[in-house]
């Protein structure tokens, strides 16, 4: 077996990464482990410093997501410890008592940090806020959760007709309502919810699909009146309930999980165990996808794990096909279309992924910048207005790509490139420890096994 040469060239502001992929083939091989949930790692956060008494967060993911929040609620009172993923403590303030910060609020690059906290910083009375972010998220829709937010009677300014960050906040005394959802968003969802935690009565979220839910098993745990009907896939929270502090054992994040089942996929020869990942049925739309495309992938060691579905994923190489991607699962797999869609530039026939226009308004244009940056490679790929049509089976060439500093695009880029004769460099390729510090370190590792 022989290995790819992986390296990590680092200038004052960008890290580029260099992948020049060997002559006889390379194949994947050993166990490995991923970063904690992104979107649990949030949720601990918050609902930890709002609730009484101490949460204790193990397998926090490290990532700059989570640290932006952790710093936002830091700054509102709540004791948040050093972030580490053995045992993160935090000391809550109790429901409705986050103070006025004294300075701006900054929320990285974080949408989930912004949005979700959005409504938790709208339903504090009395209170003044200013959020911000980057670049990035400063170009990132925010109508979304501010309309419904104005429904319930929030007070939320913003530039550009109450669309963009920065925000400002004058925290009131919300009403309960029942929205109807035009997106199947678990960030809007989530907002909602987090601001009817503080609504006297029952406020309601209706979407037009399930989208993850995360939020719902996480303020169950924690002593929130909740209910779901998934028949009309709503969920109701009744407001007032005093939050208490618990244990969360963050899962493996398989957005994470994603980028190494589909190296392992079309890498020929490899197999990889990938341990302690969430399988949470509101997020595994990716195995869902996988396994239309024949993927050859196996759950063992099945179990439960505070509250959440947790497994360890082999993955060996097989040859792919393509499939049609689009309806009610593309919210289950929305973050991983990337990666898909470099796994569908490696399968027979056409892959199309439909359903997917939010993906426009990610960190970067996903589907702008994935279809041209694996042209760029030599793939076939063409733009639609909400998704991709893929036509696989061309092999792609070393070339420059750019993350657009996008950690999903970083490393499905990366993935790509294995399969690549000759050299690639991915520009801006730090935007990986957004989610996945140790991205570059475990691609390295793998790479180099013999």
């Amino acid at each position: 077996m022989s290995a790819a040469v992986v390296t990590l060239n680092i200038t004052e502001h960008q890290q580029n990464l260099m992948i020049q992929s060997p002559v006889s083939g390379l194949s994947l091989q050993g166990c490995l482990t991923v970063p904690g949930d992104k979107s649990i790692s949030h949720r601990a956060l918050m609902l930890g410093a709002i609730a009484q008494g101490e949460t204790l967060i193990q397998g926090l993911l490290l990532g700059e997501d989570p640290r932006s929040t952790a710093s936002c609620f830091r700054a509102m009172g709540a004791e948040i410890s050093e972030l580490n993923t053995e045992q993160v403590i935090v000391k809550g303030i109790g429901l409705g008592q986050l103070q006025e910060p004294e300075d701006v609020l900054n929320a990285g690059n974080s949408g989930t940090t912004l949005r979700l906290m959005l409504g938790i910083l709208a339903s504090q009375p009395g209170r003044f806020f200013t959020v911000t972010g980057d670049s990035s998220l400063r170009s990132r829709p925010m109508s979304r959760v501010i309309k419904p937010l104005q429904q319930m009677g929030a007070q939320i300014w913003a530039r550009k007709g109450a669309t963009l960050a920065p925000l400002a906040i004058q925290g009131q005394q919300l009403k309960p309502i029942h929205y109807h959802s035009p997106i199947a968003s678990a960030q809007v969802k989530s907002c909602i919810l987090l601001a009817g935690l503080m609504v006297e009565g029952q406020t309601t979220v209706t979407e037009p699909a399930l989208s993850r839910d995360h939020s719902e098993r996480m303020l169950q745990a924690f002593g929130a009146q909740l209910s779901v009907d998934p028949e009309s896939k709503s969920v109701t929270i009744t407001g007032l309930a005093q939050l208490q502090g618990q244990t969360v054992i963050v899962p493996g994040d398989i957005s994470s999980a994603a980028f190494w089942l589909v190296a392992g996929a079309i890498v020929p020869g490899s197999e990889l165990l990938i341990e302690n990942v969430g399988v949470n049925p509101t997020r595994t739309g990716v195995l869902e996808a996988l396994s239309m495309m024949g993927a050859d992938i196996n759950l063992e060691n099945q179990r439960v794990v505070a509250g959440e579905p947790v497994a360890d994923l082999r993955v060996r190489y097989g040859q792919l096909k393509g499939c049609e991607i689009a309806g009610d699962v593309i919210p289950r797999l929305i973050d991983e279309i990337p990666i898909l869609a470099v796994a569908a530039v490696f399968a027979e026939g056409t892959t199309v992924i439909r359903d997917a226009a939010e993906l426009r308004v990610k960190e970067s244009d996903r589907i702008a910048v994935m279809a041209s940056q694996l042209n760029q490679m030599g793939a076939r790929v063409t733009e639609l207005p909400d998704g991709l049509e893929i036509t696989g089976g061309t092999p792609l060439v070393g070339t420059d790509v750019d993350s657009h500093t996008d950690h999903r695009i970083a490393m499905s880029l990366a993935v790509a490139a294995l399969n690549a004769t000759g050299t690639t460099t991915i520009h801006g390729a730090e935007a990986a420890a957004i989610s996945y510090p140790d991205f570059t370190t475990t691609l390295q590792r793998l790479c180099n096994q013999r």
